[in-house]
């Protein structure tokens, strides 16, 4: 039995799962006092629901969110995030309490690379020196050389001596990105993450040719066609910072939706368009995993502080060698 299968036992031993709020509550307030009374940090990924996002407290993209976990004073983490953020803040943290509001809330990423499939193919490869995205999971960062983030992969990629052999994972499109970017040629796994891959290019296109004044911005993890055509390339803090310094006014944004809250903070008057994707049902990029944690949540994991994410520790040693490379290049 898994880690995440063992917590969800728990969970349902401890009927934490069937537990209903009275309907009146007003979890703004209650998620405050409780945050307050626990000294409990909230952590949100740009990503999450809107008002996830207003009563977090930061806000950032997965480097942001690792530096912060990295040097909190509080007692309790609670991400409201994927699995794999929380278990690199569990890493972080490895006396601390860290809480996901729901265990199930995965990554399609993090999934594309099975540890034990990774392990041969790296096997394949000794001298190659491992660059691993942080979607990962901790088996596969204790596998890795180096952790990355979009914000960071590309000065990690460059700090690295030009004669050394790299495999990059798990994602193929921020690689061939960051191949093109650094000039390095390496050796990529083939993982990619089903929100980025599920734009249309066809329908952005149609899109920009009604509104021709609009600057198309993306997500390195999205597919190349879709990067030729964008006018900026970036991370999610990176999106962010586009589109206070340009001076368009319009903006196709391909990247998940949830992003559309904070430019909308940031830039009010400007016009903020959501990539359009394949599915004809949506208009819209959105991670199922990220929504799947709700306020509902928030407050029921805050007040029963449960479900905790555990990391073997021999396991978060090793995977926390990488992590902490990571943060030491990013200072």
């Amino acid at each position: 039995m898994t880690i995440l299968e063992k917590a969800k036992e728990e969970l349902k031993q401890k009927g934490f799962l069937d537990i209903e709020p009275p309907k009146s509550i007003n979890y703004i307030k209650e998620i405050k006092k409780l945050r307050k009374k626990k000294n409990a940090v909230i952590l949100a990924h740009y990503y999450q629901e809107d008002a996830i996002q207003d009563i977090a407290d930061f806000v950032g993209d997965s480097l942001a969110l690792a530096q912060q976990a990295a040097k909190t004073d509080a007692d309790i983490i609670v991400f409201a995030g994927v699995h794999f953020m929380a278990e690199t803040a569990k890493i972080l943290n490895p006396s601390k309490k860290v809480l996901l509001p729901d265990l199930k809330a995965g990554c399609s990423l993090a999934d594309s690379c099975p540890p034990n499939e990774f392990a041969a193919f790296k096997k394949k490869h000794p001298n190659h020196i491992v660059v691993s995205y942080v979607n990962t999971s901790a088996e596969i960062k204790a596998l890795t050389d180096i952790v990355c983030t979009s914000s960071n992969a590309e000065k990690i990629i460059n700090s690295i001596p030009k004669d050394q052999s790299i495999i990059f994972a798990p994602d193929r499109n921020l690689g061939s990105w960051l191949i093109k970017k650094t000039g390095r040629d390496m050796l990529l796994w083939d993982g990619a993450c089903m929100v980025h891959e599920a734009f249309s290019i066809e329908k952005i296109l149609d899109l920009y040719a009604k509104n021709p004044d609009a600057e198309i911005i993306a997500h390195p993890e999205s597919q190349a066609h879709l990067l030729k055509v964008a006018k900026y390339v970036g991370s999610t803090s990176g999106l962010l910072s586009y589109v206070q310094k340009s001076k368009a006014k319009t903006f196709i944004v391909a990247t998940e939706v949830g992003i559309l809250h904070k430019m909308r903070q940031l830039v009010p008057n400007k016009i903020l368009i959501p990539a359009p994707v394949d599915d004809d049902n949506c208009n819209c990029s959105e991670c199922f995993y990220m929504k799947m944690n709700t306020m509902k949540k928030l407050y029921l994991c805050l007040k029963y502080e449960l479900p905790s994410v555990e990391v073997n520790a021999t396991l978060s040693k090793k995977a926390l060698v990488s992590i902490e490379r990571m943060l030491e290049l990013s200072k």
